[in-house]
């Protein structure tokens, strides 16, 4: 019987949602961080779950021909795969995705699925950053220890310089409960806008803070200077640019590297002549790109006010193609009937939910649109495969599966799977 702190040979399998590897010790299972599919490695138990072990690699006995030094702390946020030669991430991501709707959802995929790769330094348009004790980084991983960000390379260098001459400033000026950051910029990098959780501050100190070199907009809970919100230029297969502002706290796709060529694979899984309804559409992302650049008509629901704003600001551009709602995906799917125009087929339907996945309220809902064609965005594996098995319980087929490395050197990726009912399928192919 294994207990913490044992030290044990371990063959590694293959990979496990979240960044571990799976072995075996007899019969039980052994998720071991640090390690890569098919090495020899001697690993310490760290702890026991049920049915489950945890553990760490201490010794590499037969190494990996992928392996690769991670050239700084392979725990600190973000680099988890940091050690795997990144050709390899790649296909063990499609691994992962192919395992998990197999596992989860009991699905076979129709083909093999496809990662699209990513640069790997300077990729993040978005973050959050951890302050503690005048540390600000992200957090070692399972622990709320700061790490210094700079040695993950996530983050473009002059992003980290504007950030310490923030916390520099704060500092000096004494105040001392910021706990968090939050960046945005745009793919340039020619604007930056950040949010600290500082109630406290006076109009000087805002008006000091807000004028920080690399900064252009501060935002807190006492008020803003400068704008805080960028504006990111989308353009997908050299059609006319699409512009789209966003507010620092608005949700948005964190990858400057892959972000013209995710939009554009969502978009032109739209059948010519349909309309689109865009579930979860934070800013207008997909929805704005698809009414501006395939001539549809979009109707697009976000329940989030700040990101509700900046779609409604965004769909000025579309010409009146786009009608947004600020309401709870829920609410809508539980009110609306989709209707088909007499020369249109019936919308397809796009959504791009948080973490956890769809609501059961939500996907029931979903299901009762009897969209021709639902293509599904997620940043978690795990719940879209769990919804997929519900989606085809209610009548879809799953056409095609492919991801998006949109964080490399993590063993996060972005699958976007398209859904057909079994009674279109061919026609949508």
């Amino acid at each position: 019987m294994l207990a913490a702190g044992d030290i044990v040979p371990l063959t590694i399998d293959k990979p496990a949602a979240g960044g571990r590897m799976i072995a075996r010790a007899g019969r039980l299972v052994v998720l071991v961080s640090g390690a890569i599919p098919g090495e020899a490695v001697r690993a310490r138990i760290e702890r026991l779950g049920k049915g489950v072990a945890y553990a760490a690699a201490l010794d590499i006995e037969t190494a990996s021909p992928d392996r690769r030094d991670p050239a700084g702390d392979p725990m600190c946020g973000g680099c988890l795969y940091a050690h795997i030669a990144y050709p390899r991430q790649l296909e063990l991501k499609a691994q992962v995705i192919s395992d998990a709707f197999a596992r989860i959802g009991q699905l076979r995929l129709p083909d093999i699925v496809r990662v699209a790769p990513s640069r790997e330094d300077g990729y993040r348009m978005r973050a959050r950053l951890h302050v503690r004790d005048r540390l600000v980084g992200f957090f070692r991983e399972g622990t709320h220890e700061v790490c210094d960000a700079r040695q993950t390379r996530q983050l473009l260098p002059a992003t980290l310089d504007a950030v310490d001459r923030l916390v520099a400033a704060l500092d000096s000026l004494r105040l001392e409960g910021v706990r968090e950051i939050e960046i945005a910029e745009n793919a340039e990098a020619s604007q930056r806008a950040v949010h600290i959780d500082a109630p406290g501050l006076d109009a000087r100190s805002l008006e000091q803070l807000g004028a920080i070199d690399g900064l252009t907009g501060l935002s807190s809970p006492a008020g803003s200077r400068g704008d805080v919100r960028v504006t990111d230029t989308i353009v997908v297969d050299g059609r006319e640019p699409v512009l789209l502002r966003r507010h620092v706290l608005a949700f948005f796709q964190g990858n400057r590297y892959l972000i013209n060529q995710l939009v554009g694979y969502v978009v032109n899984a739209v059948p010519t002549g349909t309309d689109v309804v865009d579930l979860y559409a934070g800013v207008g992302l997909f929805s704005i790109t698809a009414a501006a650049t395939r001539g549809v008509r979009v109707t697009a629901v976000e329940g989030d006010r700040i990101a509700a704003s900046d779609l409604t600001a965004n769909a000025e551009q579309t010409d009146g193609a786009l009608r947004s709602f600020h309401q709870s995906v829920e609410e809508f799917v539980g009110n609306v009937r989709l209707q088909a125009a007499r020369d249109r087929p019936r919308p397809t339907v796009i959504v791009d939910p948080p973490r956890i996945g769809m609501s059961r309220e939500a996907l029931d809902g979903l299901c009762r649109l009897n969209a021709p064609r639902i293509v599904y965005v997620s940043c978690d594996v795990a719940t879209l495969a769990r919804d997929a098995r519900r989606l085809v319980d209610g009548g879809y087929l799953v056409s095609r599966v492919d991801g998006f490395d949109l964080f490399p050197n993590t063993p996060h990726v972005e699958t976007v799977a398209v859904f057909d009912r079994s009674s279109h399928r061919e026609r949508f192919r």
